[in-house]
Parts: structure tokens; C-alpha cells; sequence
């Protein structure tokens, strides 16, 4: 086998440890703690399906590979909770070690390719970028909303808190912030979310 299939396998079957990080959200219905796999594809899948929703025309491919890859640096990383203050202080240059060790496994040219996607998620400069933030907002927050928002009862999380994140929702798209504002009401009214 040449080095650069063999890299590209190694690769491969590096990132399959990902589904071995579990998540804070649970599957919907009550199900287990969903891990970094299922919430990368469901959020793929929902960009696709979504996509006219977002505020700007998108290449519909760069935000699925993002919603794809942007939590692989989690195998080495560790899943960090959106509302874990203490946990999202040292994410940065824990994901940052990650990502060179990880995407180092590539060759060169995907390397960089996947290292520049990965980068533009995290700038969130681009419309791309943008709109894959407000899947990677959504997807949880829909099967919260399944669950009666038993996750943020389970961590005691505000409205204001879930706001706080849910705002950068409308950079990638105003009519997902909607609907998302029309979830945190309900929730809020429910009591599953107390205003502070």
C-alpha cells in the first residue's frame, strides 16, 4: 500500500473514536447521552435539509464537511459542555493540540485542507461557518426540546444563558433564531428553564 492511502486509512480509523464521546444532550425520547458522531451527522444532515433558511448562500458541501469534522479534536480534547465556564476556558488550546495531532495523520495537502476548514468554523467569519454555528446550536437544543429540556434542568441552566449562546444562532440564519426563540419560550414558560 502507497503512504498516502495509508495515512488516509489510519486516518479513518482514527476518527472513529468519536463515537465514543458522549455528550451532555440526549437522544430524543428520553434515549442515552448522543456522542460526537451522531450530533456531527444529524447536524450534516439537517444543513442539507435546511439550507434555504440561511442568511446567505452557502456551498452547501464546505458546511456539511464542517458540521462533519468540527468535533473530531473531541477524541483527544473531550467533549466540552456549551455551558461549562470553567471547562470552556482551556477548550481553545485543548482543541488546538488536538487538531495538530489529529489532522497531522493526513497527508499533506488534506492536512491543510481539513486544518483551513476546521479554522473557518472556529473564526465563524464566513457565511459557511455561520450557518454550520447555527446547526451546531439547533441540533442540540431540538432534542432538548424532545426531552422535556431535561438536559438544562439536569445542569441548571438559565434562559439567559442559553440566549447568550443561542444569539450567534441568527448570524447564520434569522429564520432558525426564530424558531429556536419560539423553543426557549415554550421551555421557559414550562418551567424547564428558569429566566435567571
Amino acid at each position: 500500500m502507497d503512504e498516502r492511502l495509508e495515512k488516509q486509512l489510519a486516518f479513518s480509523l482514527e476518527i472513529d473514536k468519536e463515537k465514543n464521546i458522549f455528550r451532555q444532550t440526549h437522544l430524543s425520547g428520553h434515549g442515552r447521552r448522543e456522542n460526537d458522531a451522531e450530533h456531527a451527522w444529524h447536524m450534516a444532515i439537517m444543513a442539507y435539509l435546511l439550507r434555504e433558511y440561511a442568511n446567505e448562500r452557502v456551498d452547501i458541501l464546505r458546511v456539511m464537511l464542517m458540521c462533519l469534522i468540527h468535533d473530531i479534536v473531541e477524541i483527544d480534547a473531550g467533549d466540552t459542555y456549551a455551558y461549562d465556564a470553567e471547562g470552556l476556558k482551556t477548550q481553545k488550546e485543548r482543541e488546538d493540540k488536538a487538531k495538530e495531532r489529529l489532522f497531522s495523520l493526513l497527508p499533506d495537502d488534506q492536512r491543510a485542507e481539513l486544518t483551513a476548514l476546521f479554522d473557518e468554523f472556529e473564526a465563524y467569519e464566513t457565511p459557511e461557518a455561520r450557518y454550520a454555528h447555527a446547526l451546531d446550536n439547533l441540533q442540540p437544543l431540538i432534542l432538548n426540546n424532545s426531552n422535556d429540556g431535561g438536559d438544562w434542568r439536569e445542569h441548571g441552566v438559565t434562559a439567559a444563558t442559553v440566549y447568550g449562546r443561542q444569539r450567534k444562532t441568527r448570524l447564520g440564519s434569522e429564520r432558525l433564531f426564530e424558531v429556536t426563540d419560539r423553543i426557549l419560550q415554550s421551555n421557559i414558560k414550562k418551567g424547564n428553564l428558569p429566566e435567571t
